[in-house]
């Protein structure tokens, strides 16, 4: 008799371990669509940055409106807390690698200002941009009315793990049909990482789904949890229980694939995998628009008893425009993210994202150092 095995794991799979077959035909890149729709709203290019301090404040949520994106703003952070967040981001920066953790949790300990929720919103609306304002779960229901009230277009609420069902003895976890009819907007929920969670999601009648669990550059939650899936068989099995709830209820729900990125060949595996959109942090935060000055830093990151991340040095390596359309100044696929999107449609022969998804894919270690000793001898890589 052969003995059962316990446990049979399955084998998962991140960006650097796949590679993208191209077509057999191909399409002129500039003929490609790439826009990203969630319900009443269409965005140019499928590019969110995340709800993080270090990235996205009210300039460059303007910033990134007017290039096409959508800037999310975190209401839970500095720029609510206090009233010159500026000069709390630049004693971040300025703050040694042994203060830095202690300073954070000091600086994220200070009180929400509700007052600030609605003003935050405002200068982004006057600006004529498109809000997406963050909270996390446990805060949703006292601060959606707020956020409503203040003009905000689309809600964001994430966590390291959301689910639609929450077992406490002491709260009553978040009811999402309940919040769909509390505030008149788009609600984006993340985030998660399995078929069943993001089908459960959906179910509930959100917006979006955001996917990814511990893979950003700035998150330690892998570490210090060891919970999480690699973002390519992640955005695989969202992307499944979003078709297959499409073809149960006839409604899309576009999952957005959140962090793990560091170029434009990273974005491009997402969509191929399956993802309508992009959320990224390390990336634009090395923008010269960015409130962190060239350092980055997860949500997480403050917990007063569980840090889960930690402050990187990312540097500024050009402006959010340049980044995101450039022209490129370096050859690492760090900039002109959507020149690349668009080369990647166009030489699998996909005029949009939906294309895209159909789009095959291979298991390859050996893409990111076949052929490269020079580079690697060199440091390119």
């Amino acid at each position: 008799m052969t003995k059962p095995k316990f446990r049979e794991l399955r084998r998962s799979y991140g960006f650097d371990e796949v590679a993208i077959v191209p077509g057999d035909i191909t399409v002129n890149p500039d003929q490609t669509n790439i826009e990203l729709k969630i319900e009443g709203f269409t965005l140019a290019i499928p590019v969110l940055a995340s709800a993080m301090d270090g990235v996205t404040d009210v300039r460059t949520a303007v910033t990134l409106s007017k290039l096409g994106g959508l800037g999310v703003i975190h209401l839970e952070g500095v720029q609510t807390r206090y009233d010159n967040p500026d000069e709390v981001l630049a004693k971040i920066a300025r703050a040694s690698a042994a203060e830095i953790t202690p300073l954070l949790q000091k600086v994220y300990s200070a009180p929400l200002k509700e007052n600030l929720i609605g003003e935050r919103i405002q200068a982004i609306k006057k600006a004529g941009a498109v809000c997406a304002a963050s909270v996390t779960p446990a805060n949703t229901k006292h601060f959606a009315p707020l956020i409503a009230e203040a003009g905000a277009d689309i809600l964001v609420v994430a966590s390291t793990v959301t689910t639609t069902r929450h077992a406490s003895k002491s709260y009553e976890g978040l009811i999402f049909p309940k919040l769909r009819k509390l505030v008149p907007m788009p609600v984006i929920v993340g985030n998660c990482v399995s078929y069943s969670a993001c089908l459960e999601l959906m179910q509930t009648g959100i917006s979006a789904v955001l996917v990814g669990v511990g893979p950003g550059a700035a998150c330690t939650t892998r570490q210090v949890l060891g919970v999480g899936v690699p973002q390519i068989t992640a955005t695989m099995d969202c992307a499944l229980a979003r078709d297959d709830y499409f073809r149960e209820s006839g409604r899309y729900v576009p999952i957005i694939t959140d962090g793990g990125f560091r170029n434009g060949g990273d974005i491009c595996k997402a969509v191929a995998a399956g993802a309508d959109g992009v959320m990224l942090g390390s990336v634009l935060a090395q923008a010269k628009e960015a409130p962190g000055l060239g350092y980055h830093w997860g949500m997480a990151n403050p917990h007063p008893a569980l840090p889960r991340g930690t402050r990187i040095k990312v540097g500024t390596t050009g402006t959010m425009e340049q980044i995101l359309f450039g022209p490129a100044s370096v050859t690492d696929g760090s900039q002109n993210l959507v020149g690349a999107l668009r080369t990647a449609l166009g030489v699998c022969g996909a005029r949009d994202i939906a294309e895209m998804h159909k789009t095959e894919m291979v298991i390859a270690p050996a893409i990111t150092t076949e052929g490269k000793f020079w580079q690697m001898a060199q440091g390119r890589t």
